[in-house]
């Protein structure tokens, strides 16, 4: 059939409405609903202003009725559930849903959408680390999704920052091991000022995000293990929450097998960046800083300057990334390479070698 899969958005923060802007351009996916415990002003109103990515160039009204709100036009129902099983999914032909409350990281949790709701296809803005789901990072993995494959994750931010990284070193150089250091932006597990966090055990995140550089973890490193598996045990990592609303910055350092030149690390970047990783990994010679990679979709950008070799094995590497626009336009693709693969049976907009 020509028509569109139909979508429900779970969850409406940073990600959610990040996915919603790609998304919404995607003519093979069309998104109906939304639920968030927000209320529908707060929806409608953050999805159209945004203090980072700009206003959104579309006309954004909610109806009369309280139902839902309007995207030029088209109705996007919503609704303010904690339980996404009280949805009536099927009654609105929703196939596919894109689960960005970060609450449902178990594929227990996240079974009743296909038991309980008729979905056909789930994928989720972070990492479930289980048998029965497969994290992918489209450049990395993206060559594991089957018709199989119904419930996935788009990882994380940092992972798909890392990915591609890895996959350069380890594929022309071997990686005996390795750590990160990601220089991330303040998000919403953090506060603003000094308070009781409820949204995560580490008490560095009760502290004020505006005025502090924040140690604190990063998932990335050991998810990069889901991606690539005979990396298990090889790669850790922490993250620094400095006080910036966007672009982060990864800091690889990787021993790797044979020694190197910081000129052939760069080709090697150079190389992928231009052939297979094209369009997700960047390599950029300019001396740029943060703010530059505001609204950059790829998922790394390589800063090429900063590139150094020690001792002849011992790799530095620092990669660029907009943490939120990057990832969310990721998520769309691999819905819409989902959906393709388990729902409509086309031919995915998307590919990568």
């Amino acid at each position: 059939s020509n028509m569109p899969v139909k979508c429900a958005i779970n969850g409406f923060g940073r990600i959610g409405r990040g996915v919603m802007r790609f998304a919404w351009e995607d003519p093979e996916l069309e998104i109906v609903h939304v639920n968030d415990v927000c209320s529908l002003d707060s929806a409608a109103y953050l999805i159209k202003y945004d203090s980072v990515h700009g206003t959104w160039q579309k006309e954004v009204k909610t109806d009369e009725e309280g139902t839902g709100f309007t995207v030029d036009g088209s109705m996007v129902t919503f609704s303010q559930e904690k339980d996404f099983t009280t949805i009536d999914f099927q009654g609105m032909g929703i196939e596919m849903v894109m689960e960005c409350t970060g609450k449902f990281l178990k594929v227990a949790t996240l079974q009743p959408y296909f038991d309980k709701c008729g979905i056909k296809q789930v994928v989720v803005s972070a990492p479930v680390k289980e048998a029965g789901a497969l994290n992918v990072v489209l450049g990395c993995n993206h060559h594991l999704l089957s018709t199989e494959t119904k419930l996935v994750t788009n990882a994380s931010c940092t992972t798909n920052c890392l990915g591609p990284v890895v996959r350069v070193i380890k594929e022309n150089f071997g990686i005996k091991h390795g750590c990160i250091t990601t220089i991330h932006d303040v998000t919403g597990t953090q506060t603003l000022v000094d308070m009781p966090n409820t949204k995560k055990s580490d008490l560095r995140r009760a502290r004020s995000g505006m005025v502090n550089l924040c140690p604190t973890s990063t998932g990335s490193a050991t998810a990069i293990v889901e991606i690539y598996p005979d990396l298990k045990g090889k790669l850790n990592g922490l993250a620094v929450r400095v006080p910036l609303t966007n672009a982060s910055l990864t800091d690889c350092v990787f021993e790797v097998e044979r020694p190197v030149t910081k000129e052939e690390v760069n080709e090697a970047l150079k190389k992928a960046s231009e052939g297979p990783l094209k369009g997700i990994l960047g390599y950029e010679t300019a001396p740029l800083v943060s703010t530059d990679y505001t609204n950059d979709v790829r998922s790394s950008i390589i800063d090429a300057l900063s590139t150094q070799v020690i001792d002849g094995t011992l790799v530095k590497i620092y990669a660029w990334y907009d943490n939120e626009y990057g990832y969310s336009k990721r998520m769309a693709e691999l819905c819409n390479i989902t959906a393709a693969m388990n729902i409509s049976g086309k031919e995915p907009s998307f590919k990568y070698e």
